[in-house]
């Protein structure tokens, strides 16, 4: 039994991730491909392609913990 894997875009990873609140532009996870930081993909025929699953775990990862006051310490 194959299960069906959705494999978005650059341009939809941006979508998605907008969708849940978040911004993020299409160069900047263009440079998180290159430098490092990003979400997990995968490449065909050239192309970036990522899926939902990891886009969210990327997101969790990036964002802080719930905070109070901006003089908290960054995690």
């Amino acid at each position: 039994m194959q299960t069906s894997l959705k494999y978005l875009t650059r341009s939809e990873a941006v979508a998605y991730v907008a969708e849940r609140g978040l911004i993020v532009t299409k160069g900047t996870m263009a440079k998180f491909a290159t430098c490092g930081g990003g979400a997990k993909y995968q490449v065909f025929c050239g192309r970036a392609y990522y899926l939902p699953g990891d886009l969210d775990e990327w997101i969790a990862l990036k964002l802080s913990a719930p905070r109070c006051s901006t003089s908290e310490v960054r995690s």
